[in-house]
């Protein structure tokens, strides 16, 4: 029989790798950040526009990805529906500027990261990872980085930022078992022992 804790982290688990998914499937902003495709506010967006314009995965691929979160933003800001044939379009994906290499070294740390952010959102679904968490640590620390050594002001941060970190962290089951099981009373942990 599963004890008490392990339900508890469970269903945190549940419900932060799922929170943590749409986040990232619905592409709520998290950052503002200069790529391919002009600006960037999502890990997705910074993720695809490399993939895209590297030849890497196929624009229907990248329609696919894309077409939950337009909804999303049509539907909060009152717009019509976009066109699924005309997304690639919309999102500027069809005149991406070419960056150069050194640009997307300098931020490697928001590519990367972005990258196991968008890895991390899907495999969670299946199971529990680091993926997410180590994936907005990086899009954490390169953005950071960018407004302190070389004060960008193009590079910003948004509150959401910090509902990403935190559900990217609730989402690692083992973790979350052991923060359970520390924060319990030392009565109710030997209770649940001798009950096992």
């Amino acid at each position: 029989m599963a004890s008490a804790s392990k339900k508890w982290a469970r269903d945190v688990y549940f419900v932060a790798s799922r929170l943590y998914f749409l986040l990232i499937l619905f592409q709520v902003p998290l950052f503002r950040f200069p790529c391919r495709i002009g600006t960037c506010t999502t890990p997705i967006e910074v993720s695809l526009s490399l993939l895209y314009a590297n030849g890497i995965i196929p624009g229907g691929l990248v329609k696919a990805l894309l077409y939950p979160g337009a909804v999303v933003k049509a539907i909060y800001k009152n717009n019509t529906i976009p066109s699924y044939d005309k997304l690639l379009k919309i999102y500027k994906f069809t005149n991406m500027k070419q960056s150069p290499v050194t640009h997307d070294l300098q931020n490697l740390e928001v590519i990367v990261g972005s990258y196991l952010s968008v890895a991390g959102a899907f495999f969670g679904l299946m199971k529990s990872g680091r993926f997410s968490l180590i994936g907005v640590l990086l899009i954490t620390w390169g953005l950071e980085k960018q407004v302190l050594f070389r004060n960008s002001k193009s590079v910003v941060i948004y509150p959401t930022m910090l509902i990403a970190l935190l559900s990217a962290f609730f989402s690692i089951r083992a973790d979350v078992t052991k923060l359970i099981r520390f924060s319990k009373p030392k009565a109710s942990l030997r209770n649940e022992q001798k009950q096992s």
